[in-house]
């Protein structure tokens, strides 16, 4: 069994700053997943440097986040994403760079575990985008992963009927409003998962000062390997 959760970050910026990771920190430690599929880790403009500061996420988390290689040495992430995960998970886990199309850079980071594979993923403001992402996506995953995948993160998507027709052979689960944070209203923030995968209980995590640390809560589920 799994925890598995994911979380927009929003640059560690609450709704309109100040920067105050510490926040965010805290959410995740409270939330205390296994694995977590991060947006938004690090700065927009210019090196890109990373908003969740490296050397606390082990100390203030458990956490370890997954080794990225070519990216800039002052990003956590790849297009703003990154996946933290437990020390002894880490330890048996690889990972690598997915580039997507759209009118905007984006890109997905897949962990590859033994048995499952982790996609996390931050799709396009444009639905023609999200479409074009999601079909290469589940394209990759069958190339790269294992038996079973799960993609994570923020869809930007808040319909349930439209945009979403590549998943056709996942379960999605939208455990419920996630974003804006004071006053959730869109279910921005999904979990697909292989369907031979066993989902026991999902949510959406309002504790720990959630509401004022980003402008996403964090989204979580458990899950049970075949």
């Amino acid at each position: 069994m799994l925890k598995l959760a994911s979380y927009n970050l929003h640059k560690c910026r609450g709704l309109t700053g100040p920067h105050a990771p510490e926040r965010n920190l805290a959410v995740i430690r409270a939330l205390d997943p296994d694995i977590i599929a991060l947006q938004e880790v690090d700065f927009r403009l210019g090196p890109r440097i990373e908003a969740l500061p490296r050397k606390l996420i082990l100390s203030e988390t458990g956490l370890v986040p997954a080794d990225i290689f070519g990216t800039s040495e002052s990003s956590l992430g790849w297009h703003g994403q990154t996946i933290l995960m437990r020390p002894h998970l880490a330890a048996q886990a690889t990972l690598r760079r997915l580039p997507l199309p759209g009118l905007e850079p984006r890109g997905a980071v897949a962990l590859r575990l033994p048995h499952l594979t982790i996609i996390g993923i931050h799709l396009g403001l444009a639905r023609s985008s999200r479409r074009a992402q999601l079909a290469r996506l589940t394209a990759q995953a069958a190339r790269i992963g294992s038996d079973h995948v799960v993609m994570m993160g923020d869809f930007n998507e808040w319909r349930d009927d439209r945009g979403l027709e590549s998943l056709a052979g996942f379960r999605v689960v939208a455990p419920g409003p996630s974003y804006p944070a004071p006053m959730p209203q869109l279910r921005f923030d999904r979990i697909a998962m292989s369907r031979d995968l066993t989902l026991l209980e999902a949510g959406v995590f309002h504790g720990a000062g959630a509401r004022d640390a980003s402008d996403h809560l964090p989204i979580w589920a458990r899950i049970a390997l075949p």
